[in-house]
């Protein structure tokens, strides 16, 4: 009687063994240092150079009134992405665009966003 136990016990004893768990997969983050110079000013120093800027093609206005602005290089938080040029309208006929660009500080380099001059 002992070894008809034994014997109903055994599948149930081997159903572990079977089991074989799956690789685990491994991922590797390089991060870049980015500090912050102030709330106030928000502004973000980026230790990583800028790409060099694209070249891009300037289609034709969508009507008058409107004016280009050139893409730029804009900083993730990991990596630089690209933002293509765009028309858009100009707020007052007198406004000047002033193209955004990055410009290099102590340590790194700060976004400086484009804007309206009047």
């Amino acid at each position: 009687m002992k070894l008809r136990n034994y014997l109903l016990a055994l599948p149930l004893a081997l159903i572990g063994c079977a089991y074989e768990e799956a690789p685990v997969a491994t991922t590797t983050t390089v991060t870049r240092e980015v500090t912050t110079t102030g709330p106030a000013t928000q502004e973000v120093l980026v230790t990583q150079a800028p790409p060099a800027a694209r070249v891009e093609v300037q289609t034709v206005a969508p009507g008058p009134g409107y004016v280009w602005t050139p893409g730029y290089w804009r900083w993730t938080g990991a990596d630089y992405v690209w933002v293509g040029g765009t028309w858009v309208v100009r707020p007052r006929p007198t406004a000047v665009y002033v193209r955004g660009h990055w410009e290099r500080r102590h340590g790194g380099w700060v976004w400086i966003a484009g804007h309206w001059q009047y």
